[in-house]
């Protein structure tokens, strides 16, 4: 059957655009119009506002767009929406906010120490990646996306934590704490790594592990989180197979697959540009230590 059944409000979600229209908008006045209200302020680059864009837009497309309809219908858009939304949208959503904005927030009294405990490296990897995979436990699972405030209170709070993830990486705060070249290299592996056992979960199960994409009665409940329950009464469906010829446990292995193989190409792409950045430093340090040392013996001759 075709999704569109569902309607304009659950396939485009308006009022979520609404709400990212708003804050891209209150974005601009930030950091443009009223950005001599911030110490040390600087001009907002077309780098920047192209990322925060970039995120804005592509948070839609996963979270506001069919792509959400259809991660309640297979599991395989859902893994899709949470690689993308955690391992995309943060970090163009952290690198698109200037440093200066960034400094007035973690220098609030309530926040900085707060934020200097969960920006810590090992606590950053473990509570990310810990939250993921509790939540992706096939009884955690089932609870929250049958609840709308326990899916949107989880969402919320995953991705928080994936900004603390990806702070020690990604921050360009002048006196801020940044990993050195080979530290960023290790902290980048041992993400990967953590991440490793709730896909294994998924991908190698030998059965169907979560009711609300086997179980009718769990599934009609969970597609609230995005389908009016009007809508739905009207409808008298019977399981998301009417939207899916995929066998359901090929769809929750392919899901898991694709969590892993998105998690790997961001990755790689970041321990690239880690890796060249490290690669550059050493070689400038290595040609520094040469003209002193030319220079030391051209002293010495004279």
């Amino acid at each position: 059957m075709p999704i569109s059944i569902f309607g304009f409000q659950a396939l485009w979600s308006p009022y979520f655009l609404g709400f990212l229209i708003l804050v891209t908008a209150g974005y601009f006045l930030v950091t443009v119009k009223w950005r001599n209200k911030f110490e040390g302020d600087e001009p907002l680059t077309k780098r920047q506002g192209a990322l925060f864009v970039a995120s804005m837009v592509i948070l839609y497309a996963v979270k506001g767009s069919p792509i959400d309809l259809l991660g309640h219908i297979m599991f395989t858009y859902h893994m899709i929406q949470m690689a993308v939304l955690y391992l995309v949208v943060v970090p163009l959503f952290l690198r698109g906010i200037p440093w200066w904005v960034w400094k007035k927030i973690i220098d609030h009294p309530v926040v900085k120490p707060v934020f200097a405990f969960f920006t810590k490296p090992l606590i950053a990897l473990i509570l990310f990646n810990g939250l993921f995979s509790i939540y992706h436990l096939p009884i955690v699972f089932d609870y929250v996306k049958m609840s709308v405030a326990l899916h949107t209170l989880y969402t919320v709070a995953l991705f928080i934590f994936a900004l603390f993830m990806w702070w020690p990486l990604l921050n360009t705060m002048p006196d801020g704490k940044k990993l050195g070249g080979l530290r960023k290299i290790g902290y980048i592996f041992a993400d990967g790594i953590l991440l490793t056992p709730a896909c294994g979960l998924i991908i190698f199960a030998s059965a169907p592990v979560y009711a609300t994409y086997s179980d009718a009665s769990a599934w009609i409940q969970a597609m609230e989180l995005c389908v009016p329950t009007g809508t739905l009464q009207q409808l008298n469906l019977t399981g998301p197979e009417l939207f899916s010829s995929m066998p359901i446990l090929e769809d929750q292995q392919l899901g898991g697959v694709i969590m892993k193989i998105i998690q790997e190409i961001v990755y790689g792409y970041i321990l690239a540009l880690v890796f060249f950045e490290w690669a550059r430093k050493e070689r400038e340090k290595e040609g520094q230590a040469d003209e002193a040392l030319l220079q030391h013996q051209t002293n010495y001759m004279k």
